[in-house]
């Protein structure tokens, strides 16, 4: 049975923020709020958790994992990216974008896509995921909160705590939080954009 926390969308309460940072540090699936969309969640160190992410979106690392990062130099720590990517990456973050980068020796093997050695990386702009992030002092892998079948996201916390309640470890209700997903650039090979979304494509030039 899933635990359900509400945490105010502007000024979280720390100590909710630490119960749900310590769920995820023992191996829980959270639901959490972010600038676009309710996303999955869980530690980035935990085969046993992933697999339950992707067991619940019905996916496999075909479709790219993100890190969801509490700045741009952390975002680097997991990436390998040269000076015009950053410059880049500045211009876009925080923001609605995911960035399919080359990922660095700091990310597990096990959590990339398996023919490119690549994965999703992102600096969201919404209270509740930063600090949840600087709690945890480490990424959050995760996925937007799209289940299989559905046209778009689930953006009702009290639905999501009623569809996957055996199945997460804690919903967070962090207010609205829309139902457009991310934009998506490739920067593997210049900039390519992937997927229109919510983030501005005009911030890199797109």
């Amino acid at each position: 049975m899933a635990q359900f926390f509400m945490i105010h969308p502007d000024n979280p309460q720390q100590r909710l923020i630490r119960e749900a940072a310590k769920i995820i540090r023992d191996g829980g699936v959270v639901v959490y709020p972010t600038d676009s969309c309710y996303a999955l969640g869980c530690h980035l160190g935990d085969k046993k958790a992933m697999e339950r992410l992707l067991a619940i979106r019905q996916i496999d690392l075909k479709h790219h994992l993100t890190l969801v990062c509490a700045d741009l130099s952390s975002l680097a720590t997991y990436a390998r990216v040269d000076n015009a990517q950053f410059r880049q990456l500045k211009a876009a973050t925080p923001g609605s974008f995911t960035f399919i980068l080359e990922a660095s020796r700091e990310v597990p093997k096990r959590t990339l896509h398996p023919k490119r050695a690549t994965i999703g990386l992102r600096v969201p702009d919404h209270a509740v995921t930063l600090a949840l992030l600087a709690e945890l002092g480490e990424p959050i892998l995760s996925c937007t909160l799209l289940l299989p079948g559905d046209a778009e996201a689930l953006t009702d916390p009290y639905e999501i705590r009623e569809r996957l309640e055996q199945q997460v470890d804690l919903v967070i209700d962090g207010g609205w939080c829309g139902t457009e997903p991310t934009t998506v650039i490739d920067m593997t090979d210049g900039v390519e954009l992937l997927r229109r979304g919510k983030g501005d494509p005009a911030l890199l030039g797109l």
